[in-house]
């Protein structure tokens, strides 16, 4: 799961919940649209705060930027019904989101199920869109350990979806034992994030994460400027899978030296600096 490295936002900017076509969803927001608007969707387990330290530096390079919990996760409010938590129910949702954010494209940052989210919105309509990043996202379903990992939770969710504290429990007894103890502070956001999610999004998302079929033709198709975005070690997504699946987008790639699967959290005014290169570059869509 990804690790905020800080929890308070930074000076300017703000939490609210956006109103969209599709309900209402939390997020952060900083910085204004001097150079254009970005839109954060975080991954499985995740929330808008894996993105915090993307804030300040973000909107200090001229962008708007939006992290977005999504429906069912942490802050926003979502049913107790898994089919609300389709893949495509989701992509949906993003749409709702840029159409909330900004009347022009915005760019969209996807991190690991995110990125699979941001992908299935974009192969939607990508015209709300002025680029695709798939940060620590790969081309498919994750990686075969991870997929036997992240069955055996569901299994456990479906079955004590009413004790999501038990759950969180036996979850964290399989930390390994030599791990650094997250700070008091952390380690209670972290528990809270857990409890605050739907158990029934947290099931379907990770159905998602074990069954997603490969559908990187379809998104090469996609005239969009894309970027693929990694650290040197991913456990979810193989770093070679990822270079590979960036050549068949024919997309630009880069790899935060020293983070592994959450750069944008590990590493992330280098992850920053990437991301607002890489807008920077993108043709201007008015």
């Amino acid at each position: 799961m990804s690790k905020p490295p800080r929890l308070t936002l930074p000076s300017g900017a703000r939490a609210y919940l956006l109103s969209t076509a599709r309900g209402e969803f939390a997020v952060h927001e900083a910085g204004e649209p001097v150079r254009g608007t970005a839109l954060l969707v975080p991954g499985f387990t995740g929330s808008k705060e894996d993105f915090i330290g993307l804030l300040e530096p973000l909107a200090a390079a001229g962008y708007r930027v939006v992290a977005v919990d999504g429906r069912g996760q942490h802050e926003s409010p979502g049913p107790r019904e898994e089919p609300a938590y389709a893949l495509e129910e989701l992509a949906r949702d993003v749409l709702a989101q840029a159409a909330a954010v900004d009347g022009r494209p915005v760019h969209l940052v996807g991190h690991s199920l995110g990125g699979l989210i941001a992908r299935a919105a974009v192969l939607r309509d990508a015209s709300p869109f002025a680029s695709l990043t798939l940060l620590s996202s790969g081309p498919a379903a994750i990686a075969e350990e991870q997929r036997e990992r992240t069955k055996l939770l569901v299994a456990a969710l479906e079955a004590m979806r009413e004790d999501m504290q038990g759950v969180w429990t036996a979850m964290r007894s399989f930390d390994p034992e030599d791990a650094v103890p997250d700070a008091p502070e952390l380690a209670e956001f972290l528990r809270a994030r857990w409890l605050a999610t739907v158990p029934e999004q947290l099931i379907a998302t990770g159905r998602i994460l074990v069954s997603e079929p490969d559908r990187v033709d379809a998104l090469s198709a996609v005239e969009l400027p894309k970027l693929v975005l990694s650290g040197e070690v991913d456990y979810a997504w193989p770093v070679p899978l990822m270079d590979e699946m960036t050549e068949r987008l024919g997309a630009a790639r880069v790899i935060v030296a020293g983070t592994e699967h959450s750069p944008n959290a590990e590493n992330p005014q280098v992850t920053a600096s990437a991301l607002a290169s890489f807008w920077d570059s993108c043709p201007k869509v008015s």
